[in-house]
């Protein structure tokens, strides 16, 4: 029976519930840590208390894939299961990169089907001998999800390729969406049965459990939790077709750093993030991080490595010996061009044996010396697209040989079985070139193993009858597509669908001076022997340590249900105002400066109606008819349109853009921060600002009097973005001798005079109040966006600096709950105006009392 909360978050996430039996708990749960929710089973009772598996005080890695780093293997004679570890997994070698102290445990599937009878006892001993916790699926639900939306959805999606037609690709089918669900928190349940919150650490790996984050999160507010992520991530343009693309993307963001393999995949990513979530990123000493609900969600970008021992000791056995000397003969006098590749419609096959093809028919020389050796991986998955790929090659390789050979050659050699790692390290130790030509792909690890395997060891150098300290030699084409080619920056970068280009690209490797050949050898193998799969590993944990590390210096909450759940994570200090709290305040004071910003705080910044409504009118006309009170909007919009608008609210003081206007009231006249303000910066700004806005489709700009605002949130937001830095940076140089402020803020850069601010605003009228012997003992400051952020500093400064009789009691407080040097929140404006109209109710007003006017005439 699923949980509770299994059933909450199906419902939202796909409107229906799914029927697939619960796979049986057999591991006790861990206590979970005091502060840090967890979640209850279906009888209600808590899963952390006496039943707790002590994994006693070593920090556990705990490392959660599709699959586990095992071989399985059932004896029928004994009956038995027989486990041992795959030596050839990532997941096993990555263990090199952790101290030798650190526990790592596993969670992910078998790749063999054990009968429910046995899956209590195959769990038992999985967890005892290797460390290991298998998930398992039931049959339906694996089917779905892993043959069904991971391998028919996300995997052609995530390598560029849209179901345009039920013959070209699978719609998007909402089962399949739940079916993945479900499995994802299989996988998260099994994780809860063995975490420590408070010192393990979470790795989550690849497109199979994205959403996964997101119930860990959701269970333990402070997990410890990284991604990778290790296929490509796509264009915003092709993910933007996904029907669930925010749920992944939240689910993502759920975890604390997020793993890519090149600059390329995070930026795609990064774009979804903003286009779609309004989400903007910035590089904090080095590093990518976007600000998510006052959680820094990491990027890092680097590429896996390989296993140096695994590939070193391939090439010492016997049997890569013998295999090279069998190799050697077979094809004596001819040059070997290698490929190995997955049979996939992604890995370019086909249009790698149509290069060699043209490669024969363009040099006649190459024939009966060059062969093409293609060893072909069993395929992943099945289907139609990947028959008709290997119906392809096989008839393109029919082709060519019947063409271009003869007897005793054939230009091309098809190996498709299973070819053991000792066998394919011969023909790597051989080829004079190797070709990965795929049109897409994550990684691809295929050209590190044939750069070690060419700079080969005693033993091999021995069987191939190199003499000792020869120099070695190896030649790369690559495709442009894949992972791995931004890092071997010696390699031949090719266009696969440019057939007559990776032709060139061949006769180029081939015919390359034996220096050459050595450089780029040398300079790949430094790379490939420093970058191995421990470094990656080191590096991936050391930062996830670094993203972690104030995890227990802010408060948490919980805010979203379904797969939009997430956490606000915030300044133990930062609460809700409480409205009894203020009032008591209120009440018990006699002189209170009341400071509101306008747009975003009385109104909605999402409103299209931007005039004050009559509830906002009357709530401040009452606070402004108590004596006690000196009320403030203070505000970045023009002096006449806030004139306008609160005509009615005789005793309202007004600041408008941003405080270069004030006044004290309706009786008073508008003065400006400086009369001598000289504004000729304006003819140098504004054509810079009018070149960018014409070049710039969505962008406009506002005139102040004393300010310019260049606004770009109806544009592209990448390409709007990416203007507004550049703008930012000509104007402050063709200011840079001006008395004016460059400050780029939300969707704006904006241009104004110095010292201009609505912290300068609060100061003055506070100064004012004491100057005048009225020194406020209640301050209250409500805003909304960074132009209010100066306001809640600055009133906590000028209270403690000036000479106040007694301290006041000091409310700043922000609209919604966000990051923010304010102490309090109130959630929106709807909450601004209720606690407005209490202040107005709560206490009997003073009636008879000659009203207080400050003016700031004595102020200096």
């Amino acid at each position: 029976m699923m949980s509770r909360s299994c059933i909450n978050l199906l419902d939202l996430a796909s409107g229906d519930m799914l029927n697939f039996p619960q796979t049986p708990r057999s591991l006790p749960r861990v206590m979970t840590v005091p502060g840090i929710f967890s979640d209850t089973d279906a009888d209600g009772s808590n899963d952390g208390d006496s039943d707790a598996l002590s994994t006693g005080s070593r920090k556990k890695k705990i490392i959660v894939a599709n699959f586990l780093p095992l071989n399985a293997h059932k004896d029928l004679k004994l009956n038995k299961w027989l486990f041992s570890f795959d030596e050839d997994s990532l997941l096993l070698q990555m263990k090199d990169g952790f101290s030798i102290n650190t526990e790592v445990v596993y969670v992910g599937s078998l790749k063999a089907d054990v009968d429910i009878s046995e899956q209590e006892e195959v769990s038992q001993l999985l967890l005892e001998q290797f460390n290991c916790v298998p998930t398992f699926l039931p049959p339906d639900l694996h089917k779905k999800f892993y043959h069904g939306f991971c391998k028919h959805h996300l995997w052609p999606l995530f390598h560029y390729m849209l179901p345009m037609s039920p013959d070209h690709g699978n719609r998007f089918d909402k089962l399949l969406w739940q079916a993945y669900v479900s499995a994802n928190k299989i996988f998260a349940d099994k994780v809860m049965e063995v975490i420590n919150p408070e010192d393990d650490y979470v790795w989550v790996h690849d497109y199979h459990l994205m959403v996964l984050p997101t119930f860990l999160r959701k269970h333990f507010y402070r997990v410890k939790l990284g991604f990778f992520l290790h296929s490509p991530f796509p264009s915003s343009e092709i993910y933007r077709t996904l029907p669930v693309r925010d749920e992944i993307l939240k689910a993502l963001l759920n975890a604390d750093l997020i793993g890519f393999h090149t600059f390329d995949y995070a930026r795609h990513f990064l774009s979804c993030c903003s286009r779609m979530l309004g989400l903007d990123y910035e590089s904090k000493r080095g590093h990518i991080g976007l600000e998510y609900f006052g959680r820094t969600v990491y990027i890092k970008i680097l590429p896996v490595g390989i296993h140096m021992g695994r590939v070193e000791s391939a090439l010492n056995h016997p049997s890569s010996s013998i295999k090279v000397k069998e190799i050697q003969e077979q094809f004596k006098g001819k040059k070997i061009v290698v490929g190995v590749d997955d049979m996939d419609i992604f890995k370019g096959i086909s249009l790698k044996l149509l290069a060699m093809e043209q490669l024969l028919h363009q040099h006649p020389e190459f024939r009966g010396t060059v062969v093409m050796v293609q060893i072909i991986n069993p395929a992943r998955s099945c289907g139609k697209d990947v028959q008709e790929a290997k119906r392809e090659t096989y008839l393109t390789t029919k082709r060519i040989n019947r063409i271009f050979g003869f007897p005793g050659y054939e230009p091309v050699v098809l190996i498709d079985r299973h070819v053991p790692f000792y066998e394919k390290t011969a023909y790597y130790a051989l080829a004079e070139c190797c070709i990965v030509n795929a049109v897409r792909d994550g990684m691809n690890l295929i050209p590190y193993k044939y750069i070690v395997c060419r700079q080969g060891t005693p033993k091999m150098d021995e069987a191939l009858g190199v003499a000792f300290g020869s120099p070695h030699a190896s030649t790369l084409v690559v495709s442009e597509f894949i992972g791995c080619s931004p890092s071997l920056s010696g390699a031949i970068r090719v266009n696969p669908w440019d057939v007559e280009a990776v032709a060139d690209a061949l006769d180029l490797a081939l015919t390359m001076p034996d220096l050459e050949k050595q450089l780029r050898h040398e300079k790949h193998y430094r790379y490939i022997s420093s970058h191995d799969v421990a470094y990656w590993a080191r590096s991936f944990v050391q930062d996830l340590e670094r993203a972690c590390k104030d995890h227990y210096s802010k408060r948490c909450w919980a805010i979203g249900f379904g797969l939009n759940f997430r956490i606000l994570s915030l300044s133990p200090s930062f609460r809700k105002l409480s409205n009894d709290h203020i009032v008591s305040a209120y009440k018990r004071t006699c002189r209170r400066a009341i400071f509101l910003d306008y747009d975003g705080t009385m109104v909605p910044q999402t409103s299209i109606v931007k005039t004050p409504s009559p509830e906002v009118i009357s709530v401040l006309n009452n606070l402004c008819s108590d004596p006690k009170n000196t009320v403030f909007i203070v505000s970045g919009r023009g002096k006449d349109s806030l004139s306008e608008w609160f005509l009615q609210c005789e005793n309202l003081g007004i600041a408008a853009e941003h405080g270069y206007f004030m006044r004290w009231s309706r009786m008073f006249n508008w003065e400006t921060v400086s009369l001598a303000m000289d504004f000729d910066w304006k003819k140098i700004a504004e054509p810079v600002i009018k070149l960018y806005t014409e070049a710039t489709d969505g962008s406009y700009i506002e005139t102040k009097e004393s300010a310019l605002v260049w606004h770009h949130q109806d544009a592209d937001p990448d390409f709007g973005s990416c203007q507004a830095k550049e703008l930012l940076d000509h104007l402050e140089n063709v200011l840079a001798n001006e008395p004016v402020v460059v400050k780029r803020g939300q969707h704006i850069v904006e241009v104004k005079p110095q010292g201009v601010t609505k912290g300068f605003v609060a100061e003055k009228v506070l100064s004012a109040m004491i100057s005048n012997g009225k020194a406020p003992d209640f301050v209250m400051c409500i805003g909304d966006d960074r132009s209010d952020e100066d306001m809640f500093e600055r009133i906590s400064s000028t209270a403690s600096s000036l000479s106040f009789p007694s301290a006041p009691e000091i409310f700043a407080c922000t609209v919604g709950q966000k990051p923010s040097k304010a102490r309090y929140y109130l959630d929106d404006t709807v909450d601004v105006l209720a606690l407005l109209q209490g202040l107005t109710t709560a206490c009997v007003k003073s009636r008879g009392f000659s009203e207080v006017q400050v003016s700031f005439d004595n102020f200096v």
